[in-house]
């Protein structure tokens, strides 16, 4: 008979209070469960308990990883122990860009899809856009005066004048929302336009003119996303968006 290896065995810390559940015991626990381990799930359902175990253990949170008697320490030193990657929040990051752009040509797709059978129209490609533009006005809206801190960094008109960085994202999002539906062209296309041409030439003179390393306030002023390529295409896309209705609409 061959001999059956002992099963993984790992201790685990974590905080299960009546107000508080850890959110990295949890996946802490998830971890070692789908990396085949049998876990010890140690709760630490007060306060004095938590204290102890860090005092004890010379640590400054929880959870608390053991693995064979050896301590690993919480979630982030457990992923590098098995070889997982670990993000750094503080790294510059092109993904919340991507995925946004992602999901709004996916919406427009599923709306063309919805009215005309197909999802591959032009207006499914008008819609990309509209959606697109509303969509990064939201996630400026969320915090205006963190947006307005880094949009400052590199917007030429913002720079000269304060007050536009707050006005930007309420105007971006006024014109998608009338691109989107089809009406006041008269005023979105204006707007879109100027917004567009003002942030492409700041971007063009920040990273490409100037080389100047910043973080892009696109998605909002919290975020890691670098100033470049990708902040660029938000500005072209209105500016082409804006050409294109000129000429398609009556």
């Amino acid at each position: 008979m061959p001999a059956t290896s002992e099963p993984r065995q790992a201790t685990l810390y974590r905080m299960v209070m009546e107000n508080h559940v850890c959110p990295y015991g949890l996946k802490a626990r998830d971890l070692l469960r789908r990396q085949g381990y049998i876990v010890d799930d140690v709760w630490l359902t007060t306060r004095e308990q938590t204290d102890a175990v860090k005092a004890e253990h010379d640590v400054k949170t929880t959870p608390l990883v053991f693995i064979a008697g050896e301590r690993i320490g919480g979630y982030d030193d457990l992923r590098r122990h098995l070889g997982k990657k670990v993000t750094d929040p503080k790294a510059p990051s092109y993904t919340p860009v991507i995925a946004l752009f992602a999901i709004t040509a996916l919406m427009a797709a599923a709306v063309s899809q919805a009215i005309y059978g197909t999802p591959f129209t032009l207006h499914a490609a008008e819609w990309f856009v509209g959606f697109s533009m509303v969509v990064l006005a939201l996630l400026k809206l969320q915090n205006v005066e963190s947006f307005a801190t880094m949009f400052l960094n590199y917007d030429l008109l913002a720079k000269r004048w304060v007050p536009y960085s707050y006005i930007y994202p309420f105007a971006e999002g006024l014109a998608g929302v009338l691109m989107i539906a089809g009406v006041f062209i008269w005023l979105s296309v204006p707007v879109a336009l100027f917004i567009g041409t003002v942030g492409a030439v700041s971007v063009i003179k920040a990273v490409y003119l100037d080389r100047r390393e910043l973080k892009c306030a696109c998605v909002g002023g919290s975020s890691n996303v670098p100033l470049g390529f990708l902040s660029l295409t938000e500005n072209l896309m209105m500016i082409a968006m804006a050409v294109w209705m000129t000429f398609a609409w009556p």
